[in-house]
């Protein structure tokens, strides 16, 4: 079956913010320019904590909101992925937003992959550039609804890396997993090493099926936005929230021998 007849889940994670209208818009919007409506159906679920009510959001933004059954990011995942009725399944953070091409070019991977990641650009609350981050983030993920189904849901118990955990259980699965990473980038492994040694984390830490691949653009096809609110921050700057994620990167390196990337 080609792309043509073929149906995308995007999921959303939304918590109650100030910023949440705002933050659901910019990213939504950022769906509904993908120039691969053309021949793909997209469908967007925001999914809020269980009792948190919708925002309001414009009516051409076309969204369906889902309660999850409990409060965390890994249940409102979960709580989307299991309302989707897709091929695809892609997750998307709602202070993140695409490039319009993302995901034409990962669809395209995907006729010879199992799942795709990419990289992000990062910028801060100007839209001033800070860098670009080569990490696998879930705002990054695309795969076929077959691949969620084999490797399974995410792990409720993880609070800070249930991402690296989820990528743990990809790797061990043998599904074919390729990384994006925009035109100028290095693809081999002894050039990553050199400049971009978060590239090399990928290919060493994501497990035997991971590769690199070039897009055509030569910017990130996922922006990134860093605020004083995201998760990363929190970590910084509250000694518990950072004493819980290092337990946790110990609890992974002794499931999977090695932090997941």
């Amino acid at each position: 079956m080609s792309i043509t007849s073929k149906r995308l889940a995007v999921i959303i994670p939304s918590r109650s913010s100030p910023s949440q209208a705002s933050f659901l818009s910019r990213a939504i919007s950022s769906i509904r320019a993908q120039t691969a409506q053309r021949y793909c159906a997209i469908e967007v679920l925001v999914c809020l904590d269980k009792g948190e009510s919708a925002p309001a959001l414009p009516q051409q933004l076309d969204v369906r909101f889902i309660e999850a059954a409990s409060s965390g990011q890994a249940a409102a995942l979960n709580a989307g992925a299991a309302q989707a009725s897709a091929d695809y399944l892609a997750f998307l953070e709602d202070d993140d937003r695409w490039h319009p091409q993302r995901l034409a070019y990962a669809l395209q991977v995907l006729e010879h992959a199992d799942f795709t990641s990419s990289t992000q650009l990062e910028v801060d609350e100007n839209e001033t550039i800070v860098r670009i981050n080569d990490f696998p983030t879930p705002s990054g993920w695309l795969m076929p609804l077959s691949s969620w189904h084999r490797v399974g849901q995410f792990d409720a118990s993880f609070r800070w890396h249930l991402d690296n955990e989820w990528l743990g259980r990809l790797g061990a699965s043998g599904l074919r997993r390729v990384h994006l990473v925009e035109a100028t980038a290095p693809v081999q492994p002894q050039f990553a090493a050199q400049v971009r040694p978060w590239l090399l984390n990928c290919l060493q830490l994501g497990g035997p099926q991971v590769s690199l691949a070039r897009h055509p653009l030569l910017v990130p096809l996922v922006t990134r936005l860093i605020h004083g609110n995201s998760g990363m921050a929190t970590i910084e700057r509250d000694p518990r929230a950072g004493s819980v994620s290092k337990a946790e990167i110990e609890r992974l390196i002794g499931m999977y021998g090695r932090f997941p990337w």
